[in-house]
């Protein structure tokens, strides 16, 4: 560990950074996995639950499902219930106000993450570029005393590039989190979508009247 620690110290100041970014990019990652669970967003048996209660009749009884939920779900059916007696779309308006509220509310920190992406490769460079000048600065100031020692300016070189290589090693798994995290987003987002249409056809069959105002 040690070894790894004095390795790291060599890529310079620079290295700070880099390293809180790897901190904050997996922290982001692990909070959004855990909370990104279907679970958590759109449990299959809510929807289930509150459809089945809506075509017996007991809105009532599918009002108290969704508030024991506690999902983004839940609440999503819950406006839809309190809704539905203005008709097919009233229902599907609130739902798509409501949907886009709560995919801003699964994409935070997202967008974090992918800067977080875009920023890692540009320190390491960052610190590369800064590790080179200081590298032939002494070259220069060796060449006024004698001959350039190349494997002086060889170690110089290869320290430098630790930088661009830590910056790297975070921006690539940093990276494929953040898409990953795009496409489970975009998943519960379909969910929640089709619990959704789900709940409009259970409270306005295709035989029943759509008219704003008719209780279903």
């Amino acid at each position: 560990m040690k070894q790894i620690f004095d390795f790291l110290v060599l890529g310079g100041v620079v290295m700070i950074p880099i390293g809180l970014g790897s901190v904050i990019g997996l922290a982001i990652f692990l909070e959004r996995m855990f909370s990104l669970q279907a679970s958590k967003i759109s449990p299959r048996s809510v929807t289930d639950l509150v459809v089945k209660a809506v075509r017996e009749g007991q809105h009532q009884k599918g009002r108290e499902e969704c508030l024991r939920s506690n999902t983004p779900l839940g609440r999503l059916l819950l406006a839809g219930l309190d809704s539905a007696s203005r008709g097919r779309d009233e229902m599907r308006q609130v739902f798509e106000e409501l949907g886009r509220r709560e995919t801003a509310r699964m994409e935070r920190f997202i967008e974090a993450l992918g800067t977080t992406a875009s920023l890692e490769p540009l320190l390491g460079l960052l610190g590369t570029v800064f590790g080179m000048i200081q590298v032939f600065q002494q070259v220069v100031l060796t060449a006024r005393e004698g001959a350039v020692d190349p494997s002086q300016l060889a170690n110089g070189i290869w320290q430098a590039l630790i930088t661009t290589a830590a910056g790297l090693s975070v921006a690539i798994p940093a990276y494929v989190g953040y898409r990953y995290l795009l496409a489970r987003t975009g998943r519960r987002a379909m969910e929640l979508e089709e619990a959704a249409s789900m709940l409009i056809d259970a409270a306005w069959p295709s035989d029943a009247p759509a008219a704003k105002g008719q209780q279903p």
